[in-house]
């Protein structure tokens, strides 16, 4: 299995996908606990969520599974939510803060840094290679970092988290009119609730390739799992809740691009 796969598009727009994979090298997997074993932390199908909204973004889609090693953490282990209940790059724990692996097996350092080689790295290089393309060919990029998770997660946050989690890490990762035009498409959609950096300001990814001064942006967005699936095994996408936010993602994508040619190109 490759670690990553890529979908070359001809648009300043990249989609981002750390967290949809769900390989686990049989070695890993055999080590894992039952808790472990259910992979409940995917960010399950938010890519079959974002199928053909933008035909012409450029896709980075990472196959492994957050639980071999996590895409979105900083590859040094530091946290980026100091003081507050995360999971690690290798992660221990689920987010429900339940151990995910067998007593004796959970991954050493040693065994983090060849994940970290191995896929993290892997999944990474893919990123950095296809802004570079992307910026080669329009001179601007915005990386829009795709994700989900669970409505309540009372171990990492309070009561019902919205259903459109933006993240700009304070509103330095992006031009401003890039975060507005989010917030205004996330606002007027009639039936759901958003927030811009509440709980989820931005992972790794978002942090690290952000370069607005040099026209390479970086959104993220976390989505509630309840606007497009059922939020327990057997974790079943539900077309008739996804047909009503897909219209709304592909406003805020089309809107993007737009933005991408028309206003940021230098």
């Amino acid at each position: 299995m490759q670690a990553v796969s890529i979908k070359e598009g001809n648009s300043p727009v990249i989609l981002a996908f750390p967290h949809v994979g769900l390989h686990v090298p049989a070695e890993i997997f055999g080590r894992l606990n039952e808790v472990g074993k259910r992979l409940a932390d995917t960010d399950w199908h938010v890519d079959k969520l974002y199928d053909g909204l933008l035909p012409s973004a450029t896709s980075v889609v990472a196959n492994f599974h957050r639980y071999v090693v996590d895409a979105n953490r900083a590859p040094d282990g530091a946290s980026l939510y100091p003081g507050q209940n995360t999971t690690e790059l290798c992660p221990t724990t689920d987010f429900e803060g339940a151990k995910i692996w067998r007593d004796g097996c959970e991954p050493t350092n040693v065994e983090i840094e060849e994940r970290r080689v191995n896929f993290h790295q892997k999944y990474h290089e893919g990123v950095k290679a296809q802004i570079e393309r992307v910026y080669n060919q329009f001179g601007c990029v915005i990386l829009y970092d795709c994700h989900s998770i669970r409505s309540q997660i009372p171990y990492l946050f309070d009561g019902n988290l919205p259903d459109f989690n933006i993240g700009t890490n304070q509103g330095v990762t992006c031009a401003s009119i890039l975060e507005e035009h989010v917030v205004d498409v996330c606002g007027q959609a009639s039936g759901f609730t958003h927030v811009v950096n509440g709980r989820f300001k931005g992972g790794w990814t978002t942090r690290h390739y952000a370069r607005p001064e040099q026209n390479i942006h970086v959104i993220q967005m976390e989505l509630s799992q309840a606007t497009y699936m059922l939020e327990q095994e057997p974790w079943t996408y539900m077309e008739d809740k996804a047909k009503k936010i897909r219209p709304v993602l592909q406003t805020i994508l089309t809107g993007l691009e737009k933005l991408a040619h028309q206003e940021l190109i230098k």
